[in-house]
Formats: C-alpha cells, sequence, structure tokens
C-alpha cells in the first residue's frame, strides 16, 4: 500500500468522488427556483437567487460595535446600538456573515429543521472566509460551538454550531473544544419570547464542564443566529465565571432586531 507523502494529497479525489455522489442524490439545478444549473460547487443555489432582492444579504458596515446588529444610513465612527447599552454583555463583541433574512433564514432553516446536510458547504462558504480573517488578526485559544441539550441533539442528530465551527477551526488553526461548555437545562424555543424572557430563558442553561480548567484563555463561541444575544450571553457568562480571559461571538447570521 502506498502512502502519498503529500498532505492531503487524497482530498481533491475524495471531493470529486462525493460530488459524484451528491449530483445522483440531488440533481444539478437550484435546489430554491428548481430552474437555473447549481451543483456542489454552488451549493445547489443558483447564483441568480443569491443575488436577486430577498436573496443572500452580506452583514457590511455600519454596524453596532459591540453585538453588529447592521444599519442602514451614514454612520460615520464606532457606535453602540441602544440595545447594547441597556444590557451587560459578557462577551467582548459579535459579528456575523449574512443578515438572518430571506433566502438566507429559509437554507438555515431547511439545514437545521429538515436535515438539509447538503447545504453545509454552502453556510460554511458563507461564514468562514468573513468570520477567519477577523480572527487572524489577534490570538484566541478555542473555538467553542454553543450546545444544544443531549435531547435536542438526540432529535436532530447534529448541532448545528458545532458544524460550522469545524471548517472555521481548519481554516484559522484555532483548536476546536466541543466538549468545554455543557447545555445543562433544556428550555423552551426562545422563537416567540421577548429580549427580556430570551435573557431569563437561557440565563442557567449552560456551563463549564466539571473537569475542565480554565486560565485566562480567550474563546471564540460560535453558532447559527444571532438575534438578541440572550443565548451567547449566557454562555459567554459561564465561560468567564468558569476563567476564561475574553470571548468573542462569530455566527452565520444575524437577525435585523432594531
Amino acid at each position: 500500500m502506498v502512502i502519498s507523502r503529500e498532505p492531503h494529497a487524497w482530498f481533491p479525489r475524495l471531493k470529486t468522488w462525493l460530488d459524484a455522489g451528491l449530483a445522483f442524490l440531488y440533481p444539478e439545478c437550484c435546489q430554491v427556483c428548481g430552474r437555473e444549473r447549481a451543483g456542489p460547487a454552488l451549493g445547489y443555489v443558483c447564483r441568480r437567487c443569491r443575488s436577486r432582492p430577498g436573496g443572500i444579504q452580506f452583514v457590511r458596515r455600519p454596524f453596532c460595535d459591540r453585538c453588529g446588529l447592521p444599519f442602514e444610513g451614514e454612520i460615520t465612527g464606532p457606535f453602540e446600538c441602544s440595545n447594547c447599552r441597556e444590557l451587560a454583555l459578557e462577551f467582548r463583541h459579535a459579528r456575523a456573515a449574512v443578515v438572518a433574512t430571506g433566502l438566507a433564514l429559509d437554507l438555515i432553516h431547511r439545514y437545521k429543521y429538515q436535515r438539509a446536510l447538503w447545504l453545509e458547504p454552502l453556510l460554511a462558504d458563507l461564514f468562514v472566509p468573513l468570520a477567519a480573517p477577523a480572527l487572524g488578526q489577534e490570538k484566541w485559544d478555542w473555538i467553542v460551538p454553543v450546545p444544544l441539550h443531549p435531547v435536542r441533539q438526540r432529535e436532530r442528530e447534529f448541532n448545528q454550531a458545532e458544524r460550522l465551527a469545524r471548517p472555521l477551526s481548519a481554516a484559522t488553526g484555532i483548536p476546536l473544544n466541543a466538549r468545554l461548555l455543557e447545555r445543562v437545562e433544556s428550555t423552551r424555543t426562545q422563537t416567540k419570547l421577548s429580549r427580556d424572557e430570551r435573557a431569563a430563558n437561557v440565563r442557567k442553561a449552560f456551563a463549564v464542564r466539571r473537569s475542565a480548567q480554565l486560565g485566562g484563555e480567550r474563546i471564540v463561541l460560535v453558532d447559527d443566529v444571532l438575534t438578541t444575544g440572550a443565548t451567547t450571553n449566557a454562555c459567554a457568562r459561564a465561560l468567564r465565571q468558569a476563567g476564561a480571559g475574553e470571548v468573542c461571538v462569530w455566527t452565520l447570521a444575524r437577525a435585523v432586531t432594531h
């Protein structure tokens, strides 16, 4: 048996086989409009659907320097939104790749709730090229995905935050630690709750595992969507109380909640 000395020399061949398998399972047409051609390289979503009104919108400045909430209009300098000024946030800042609306939100929902795992390369391609260079400007010790409660994870069979965190770890070289944080309470869904109700709902939902030893580590929290920041704030609080030095947040999408 001959083993190539070139690191990851097998990957292009494996990718070719995977693409062929996906092409057999999913016809190479856009899974949104059903008309345009779109194969694995495009994540089965054509360029026309991505760029149309209501398509994929990247988060661009101006946005709140603390929570990453995008704003329209002319804001020339750094600022914090009124929401952040009223909250005791445990993370230094939060950033996101795309706005959680229209097509982007629909794709995330398909991925999470309908097991549309064929969308995963597309979602990673939206997320990693923006998050990785930003994280590369500083030294971070770990990437930590927001955990699901074990019951929810068994139902869904995967944790979308961990699946997004893996390619980000590979791109940045920051080690992934998916065992540091655990969800100790099974809370009700946050979807229809107010900001204050969301914060109360998850206040004690997360904990650092008892075997963990933290001593000032700088941690990147990863999740799929940030809405009010209640979930990531609860995670950051648990990490800092256990000894983490600083926490930042990166999510695939940011809900627009002015």
